[in-house]
């Protein structure tokens, strides 16, 4: 018992706390950065919306991806841990690429989920994601166009369809090991948009995450006491 408490500790010491400080000071350096192709725009060229237009573009944006502030990191966080968080929200493309490579990496390897073995797993899972989306992107974007114009139009369809496949596989793999979750997630899902309806659709993911999640806990603490 000892034993695991010393490495507990030095895990935090060696691994989490500098990950923390690590990834709290690039973020705070990302927001800055963010507004610089903006920034160039209005002192180079003087191109500035009003005031007005700014405020209604930021509200619109806050209504439709508001909740996801609080749900993205509470949703994702089991899989990601923290340094894996850390890198995906700086680097994009969570749900279609970190949460997948988090989870696969963790499936292949069997291990214990929300261990920190699962926790060092999928943070190389991310790296190793976040150097292959670099060199992907960087290819997209120069001979993008060139590459697309090469495939038929069936194909470049097909992409529209590429995040829900990720999802469902994703929703599918999780609820092979927790039947009752995955039931009960989809459940609430098709109850909201097939049965109520009048629920804003911003509301929808927030409600099947946070209900899963107490449906989870709940069972869990039941199981445990039966």
């Amino acid at each position: 018992m000892d034993n695991t408490k010393n490495n507990d500790i030095a895990y935090e010491n060696a691994f989490t706390k500098p990950i923390i400080r690590a990834g709290r000071y690039t973020l705070l350096l990302a927001i800055p950065l963010s507004f610089l192709p903006v920034i160039y725009l209005w002192l180079a060229h003087g191109a500035i919306p009003p005031l007005g237009a700014i405020l209604t573009g930021w509200f619109l944006i806050v209504s439709v991806y508001g909740s996801w502030y609080i749900v993205e990191p509470v949703s994702y966080f089991p899989i990601l841990g923290m340094p894996g968080t850390y890198m995906s929200f700086l680097s994009g493309n969570i749900a279609n690429m970190r949460v997948p490579c988090a989870a696969v990496a963790q499936e292949v390897l069997q291990v214990e989920p929300g261990s920190k073995k699962a926790e060092l797993v999928a943070t190389i899972g991310i790296a190793g994601s976040i150097i292959t989306n670099l060199i992907v992107v960087t290819i997209a974007a120069v001979a993008g166009n060139a590459i697309i114009g090469v495939f038929p139009e069936v194909v470049v369809d097909a992409f529209d369809f590429v995040l829900p496949a990720i999802f469902g596989a994703l929703f599918v793999m999780f609820s092979i090991k927790y039947p009752k979750y995955g039931v009960f997630a989809i459940s609430v899902g098709l109850i909201i948009l097939g049965v109520i309806r009048v629920i804003p659709i911003w509301l929808v993911i927030p409600i099947c995450v946070f209900s899963t999640i107490g449906f989870a806990v709940k069972t869990h603490k039941k199981e445990k006491t039966d």
